[in-house]
């Protein structure tokens, strides 16, 4: 998976976009850095990210949809590492 995030800038807000959801338009606000994790998440599995984000919706429970798909992208990109090894930041070598 290729994870392109933006530059890190400390005025950066949540970001609202259009999306469909089960054929449904509707807005999600979400940071650049999450926005750009779902897309490459989407990618990775050769689907779109509307079509991401209705899988997300499905599997929410209570959870508003912001926060699952904030959600959803920690803990993709967790099992995503865990399934690679450890990661150490510091020096950037596989433990």
């Amino acid at each position: 998976m290729k994870l392109e995030l933006p530059p890190e800038r400390s005025d950066d807000r949540p970001s609202k976009r259009s999306v469909i959801v089960a054929g449904h338009p509707t807005s999600l606000s979400l940071e650049p850095e999450f926005w750009a994790a779902l897309r490459a998440i989407a990618d990775e599995r050769k689907i779109t990210l509307n079509r991401l984000i209705t899988e997300i919706d499905g599997q929410r429970g209570r959870r508003g949809l912001s926060s699952a798909a904030r959600v959803f992208a920690l803990r993709y990109l967790g099992q995503y590492v865990n399934r690679l090894g450890s990661l150490n930041p510091a020096d950037g070598n596989m433990d």
